[in-house]
């Protein structure tokens, strides 16, 4: 009996320890926030609590149609290779029509990719040192001029024509690349901290509509050339396929990307420096309050004090090479470039080669049996369905369900389910490529699309722009997003040499053996693996603030909370 008693009073004791420890939990959290909101600026909590508005949505607008921009010139180069190789090489006599060679197809497919890489690193690095709004504008001509100069590549010979146009298209991709870091800083600084994630990916999901627009750009041109230019098929003639006038076709294509991005400069460059940038990089509060109070429609005070008092923190002090970088944020960097990295492995080697799947599969019939605009239309209808079924509703799902159920948990679920598809595909690989079958290979292969937009592709973007410190932040997303690239670059590269035909005689022109579409499948399958492991190394940023994910405003913390909570819980 005194037994149960003890056991009774001993189970007590617990639980009340417990309890205390809870309370004590939670009286520590709230000590915690609110010596935060006492250390932050009154600019920067104003725009933490802000309610969703005007500007908000003007700024995903103006940042959103770079973005729309960006995916039209990286992916309409994948409806027109095919064209070009029919144009500039073509074989006499030659049973199948002209292919560009491999050294050719991969450098226009992928030189874009080696700028946006470049571009990238250089406008990262010079937004967190001249400002957001500086470089913001300079990124966007260079995309306008070269998006027009790519269209009108000259030369006599098929070589000049080849080495100007990629020429351009590097430059290209050099101009979208500072649109990556640039466009993600500057929407996480404006957003309110309640629906920063839903602002973010609502910015990154334009590229969902700048895939689909340039496969509509792409019907309609190719349509109305084909219509107004009869041709046979190449089996009938093998020149007389090809009009001449199909050279206007892929320029027109590629000149197009212009005009959006032309249509957004006036107001990128009305747009205020943001105030997390002009007061904790430029430390200059007066400009800030300014700024903010013209935006948010709200008195605010300047609080040039606390700015250089926050500033000189040694929390804000080091450097993205210093040992308190790698102490504090050098798992989050390697977090987000890695999986960055082997998403867009995955992503743009089925993007880019979609055209190639589906020749595969026998979608799109062969070659020889269409004349060369209506081998462009084939293709662009294909690539249309899929962005409108499967790319364009994953990104509007992430932008529904971010700042519910959290970036790390869609990032997860994405990479698993990439990967479950990808298998899907790879394992009764030779069931799809039977006739009948095709289309249930699509909705998988749509499906993978889907859970890459409702999943890592839209997280890799936006966990960058939150996690690091407002003078680092531009930098670091700049170095995920180009290791993003390097996986780009190994994708569209490695993929069109890796998809070949093991067997000599099927492979492309040109091309040596590889290791089939299957055995490709199952490279990305893992790939996707990969992913889900280096997500573990990317933190929760659901409903924190920036300067909380970064840990601008935790020396006050310090001091004093942490202090108090390890003596309550010494007493308890």
């Amino acid at each position: 009996m005194s037994l149960d008693v003890s056991n009774s009073h001993h189970d007590s004791y617990s639980s009340s320890s417990l309890n205390r420890l809870i309370l004590l939990y939670h009286d520590y959290r709230g000590r915690r926030e609110v010596a935060m909101a006492r250390d932050q600026l009154e600019v920067l909590n104003a725009l933490d609590v802000a309610k969703t508005q005007l500007y908000h949505f003007t700024a995903i607008i103006i940042a959103g149609m770079g973005f729309f921009t960006d995916a039209y010139d990286l992916f309409c180069i994948s409806l027109v290779t095919k064209l070009l190789g029919r144009i500039y090489y073509r074989v006499d006599g030659s049973a199948t029509p002209g292919t560009l060679p491999p050294n050719v197809s991969a450098a226009v497919n992928g030189v874009a990719f080696c700028g946006t890489l470049s571009g990238q690193l250089f406008f990262g690095w010079l937004g967190d040192k001249m400002g957001r709004k500086k470089v913001y504008g300079m990124t966007l001509m260079v995309m306008v001029i070269c998006s027009l100069a790519s269209g009108l590549s000259f030369g006599h010979t098929a070589k000049s024509v080849m080495a100007t146009l990629c020429f351009f298209r590097f430059w290209l991709g050099f101009g979208i690349g500072g649109d990556y870091p640039l466009s993600a800083t500057i929407m996480s600084e404006y957003a309110n901290k309640k629906t920063r994630g839903a602002f973010i990916a609502a910015v990154f999901a334009m590229q969902g509509f700048g895939i689909l627009t340039g496969g509509i750009v792409t019907l309609i041109i190719s349509s109305a050339f084909k219509n107004h230019f009869k041709a046979p098929p190449y089996s009938a003639d093998h020149i007389g396929s090809t009009v001449p006038e199909a050279d206007f076709v892929w320029r027109i294509i590629l000149m197009f990307g212009a005009i959006p991005a032309a249509l957004t400069y006036y107001w990128r460059m009305k747009m205020p420096e943001t105030a997390r940038y002009t007061a904790l990089v430029a430390k200059n509060a007066k400009q800030a309050a300014q700024d903010m109070t013209r935006v948010l429609q709200v008195e605010i005070q300047e609080e040039q004090e606390k700015v250089e008092k926050i500033t000189l923190k040694e929390s804000n002090q080091f450097g993205l090479f210093s040992k308190e970088f790698v102490h504090r944020h050098g798992l989050h960097l390697l977090g987000t470039t890695t999986t960055w990295f082997v998403l867009d492995i995955a992503f743009y080697s089925q993007n880019l080669f979609q055209k190639d799947i589906f020749s595969a599969i026998g979608w799109i019939p062969k070659a020889a049996t269409m004349n060369a605009l209506e081998e462009v239309f084939k293709i662009a209808r294909a690539q249309t369905l899929i962005a409108l079924c499967g790319t364009v509703p994953g990104y509007w799902f992430t932008v529904a369900l971010i700042d519910t159920i959290g970036r790390f948990t869609i990032q997860m679920m994405g990479f698993f389910f990439m990967m479950v598809f990808m298998l899907g595909l790879a394992i009764p690989y030779h069931h799809w490529t039977t006739p009948g079958n095709h289309i249930g290979f699509v909705v998988i292969y749509g499906l993978t699309f889907f859970f890459a937009n409702f999943g890592p592709n839209s997280t890799t973007f936006i966990v960058p722009a939150e996690i690091f410190p407002a003078r680092l932040r531009s930098t670091c997303h700049g170095i995920s997003a180009a290791a993003g690239k390097a996986g780009a670059i190994v994708g569209s590269f490695g993929f069109l040499y890796a998809a070949q035909n093991k067997d000599k005689t099927k492979t492309d022109h040109g091309y040596p053996p590889g290791i089939g579409v299957r055995n490709a499948l199952f490279v990305l399958a893992a790939c996707n693996l990969l992913g889900l492991m280096f997500t573990f190394l990317v933190p929760e940023s659901k409903g924190k603030s920036l300067e909380e994910m970064s840990g601008e405003n935790e020396e006050e913390e310090k001091e004093h909370g942490n202090v108090d909570l390890s003596n309550k819980i010494s007493t308890v």
